[in-house]
């Protein structure tokens, strides 16, 4: 199923963050604007597409931890963008055929594609919601209406390279705690966010490349990051550069550095 809010347009007039990542994982559901603004971001930051795809990378290997090592069976996967294979529900129904799963994004565009969000397995279910993040309520809302999720079962709440575009005037912080509060004991925060710590001069200029085109962000210090886990029992490694998160190794024995990546990423278990 899917819902959607009256009168959302597909905007070309402008990038949107979601379609630049499309283009910097090699996909096609973008327009000439978004990679006119990938590729100067790209400019600042030629790295920016190894940082996609250990986005990617993280988000697979965090889904099955939670799966194989905490039994969850449901997720909520906010700032979902243009679907790439294998999507999360497909990963964790590679580990449990009976996983649930509800996207949310608010791109038209992403909404577009929905269906190859819905190819569940028979034993479990898939859903898309079109929402905003910088409205918690109204997404919990919507989230609650698909009937998929069972609140009374833990929920893994999945945020990938989404809450950098939170700024501070929206209360980033207050948001999570939204978001986690209806979720029962058990249930999971897994995230990523990228950082300046590592070379503040570079994720300066691609800061200032997202925000003219005209998605603001705010790339966040470790100790900033760590706070969206207050109250939640960090598992291992901690919050590590998300390419150090229990890494798969790469096949030809090479690694990319904190530098490079600048992301940080972490899963907190609610007690």
């Amino acid at each position: 199923m899917t819902t959607r809010q009256a009168g959302r347009d597909l905007d070309t007039s402008k990038a949107h963050s979601a379609r630049m990542y499309d283009y910097f994982l090699g996909g096609k559901d973008h327009f000439e604007i978004d990679k006119e603004a990938a590729l100067v971001a790209a400019e600042a930051h030629p790295s920016i597409y190894v940082t996609a795809r250990e986005n990617r990378a993280f988000m697979h290997r965090a889904t099955r931890a939670l799966a194989q090592e905490h039994g969850i069976r449901q997720w909520l996967d906010i700032g979902t963008g243009i679907p790439t294979e294998p999507n999360l529900h497909q990963v964790a129904q590679s580990v449990a055929v009976d996983a649930r799963v509800v996207y949310a994004d608010n791109d038209p565009l992403v909404l577009k594609y929905a269906e190859r969000l819905m190819r569940s397995t028979p034993q479990g279910r898939t859903a898309y919601v079109e929402a905003d993040v910088t409205d918690p309520d109204a997404l919990m809302n919507a989230v609650e209406a698909a009937e998929i999720l069972d609140f009374d079962q833990p929920i893994a709440l999945s945020l990938n390279a989404l809450m950098h575009f939170i700024t501070d005037p929206h209360d980033p912080y207050a948001i999570i705690r939204r978001l986690l509060d209806p979720l029962p004991a058990g249930s999971a925060l897994a995230m990523n966010h990228c950082t300046p710590d590592f070379d503040p001069a570079t994720w300066n200029k691609v800061a200032e490349v997202y925000t003219k085109s005209g998605s603001p962000v705010q790339f966040r210090s470790h100790s900033d990051v760590r706070r969206f886990f207050d109250g939640l029992d960090l598992i291992d490694p901690g919050i590590v550069c998300c390419h150090r998160w229990r890494p798969a190794g790469a096949a030809d024995g090479t690694e990319p550095t904190d530098a490079q990546i600048s992301l940080l990423a972490g899963v907190g278990i609610k007690h």
